[in-house]
């Protein structure tokens, strides 16, 4: 991906170096609670108030601070690149929702390291990256980079950063255009696997947003770029980590989609540009 030298957003908060978490139990049950929470509960100060609660019982087991660091020149450059992938997910949604009733508003990206505060609760990055309702930031780990590499098998290159981000942004999209709310709506009196199912549908939309980003980054891709995206679609695919996790995999308990099901919404997203083609809900009825 040619980044390099290019506009980066000024919306990046890097608390590697000065965190301000402080917040996490052993094993990340905290992270993992407030993930829950808010995908299944909603970005409602209820559900703040909710996360806070149980994010503090937790926390009171086991509580990490941090000491200042130097982050290394390897560390600023990822930075550097995480900035300028930012800046071009708010330039293209901010061009595709300019002449709609919900037009865009900048979220912001968090950078940490172990743990974060959050407007929806502590967080450990166990978690994997995120997005949270409440406070429309979006919180990235790097270290869920080596991870995608070393223990999902992904093939990385900073354009699959560049998909974690876009998939990121593309719940912010979700809040911004209400499908968040409608999904959370829909769960509401149905059964664990009719939650699952929707909640399906939503990470497949968000992936079908990170395609559409990628649509419109064509003139900065390099040769491989895509087939960077699709290797960190394909790592993280329901049925992929429970067959590394368990042995076996259960369709009924997929929160995110099989690793064909994200590829494919991907793929979708970045041949046809067209944010009316992603109606990952059709399936459902």
């Amino acid at each position: 991906m040619d980044w390099e030298g290019r506009r980066q957003s000024d919306n990046v908060e890097d608390q590697r170096v000065n965190p301000t978490g402080g917040l996490v139990t052993g094993g990340g049950i905290v992270g993992l609670v407030i993930y829950l929470l808010v995908t299944f509960l909603g970005g409602s100060p209820q559900t703040a108030n909710l996360a806070s609660q149980v994010g503090g019982k937790l926390a009171n087991e086991f509580i990490t601070t941090h000491a200042n660091r130097q982050l290394t020149p390897d560390e600023k450059k990822i930075g550097k690149l995480v900035a300028t992938v930012f800046a071009d997910t708010e330039d293209v949604w901010t061009e595709l929702l300019k002449n709609t009733k919900t037009p865009y508003r900048y979220p912001k990206l968090v950078l940490f390291t172990g743990q974060v505060s959050t407007g929806c609760g502590g967080a450990s990055s166990a978690v994997g990256p995120f997005y949270c309702p409440v406070d429309e930031k979006v919180y990235l780990d790097l270290d869920f980079y080596n991870e995608l590499k070393h223990r999902f098998g992904a093939i990385g290159g900073d354009f699959s950063i560049a998909y974690i981000i876009a998939h990121e942004v593309g719940h912010h999209v979700q809040n911004i255009l209400g499908t968040s709310s409608q999904v959370r709506k829909a769960q509401q009196g149905t059964s664990q696997i009719g939650k699952n199912k929707l909640s399906v549908a939503l990470e497949l939309q968000a992936d079908f947003y990170a395609g559409i980003f990628a649509h419109y980054e064509q003139k900065y891709l390099d040769a491989g770029d895509i087939d960077e995206a699709l290797s960190a679609a394909q790592a993280v695919g329901d049925d992929a980590i429970q067959r590394r996790v368990r042995g076996q995999v259960n369709p009924d308990s997929f929160t995110h989609g099989t690793s064909e099901q994200r590829k494919y919404w991907f793929t979708k997203g970045y041949q046809t540009g067209d944010i009316n083609q992603g109606n990952t809900f059709a399936q459902l009825k």
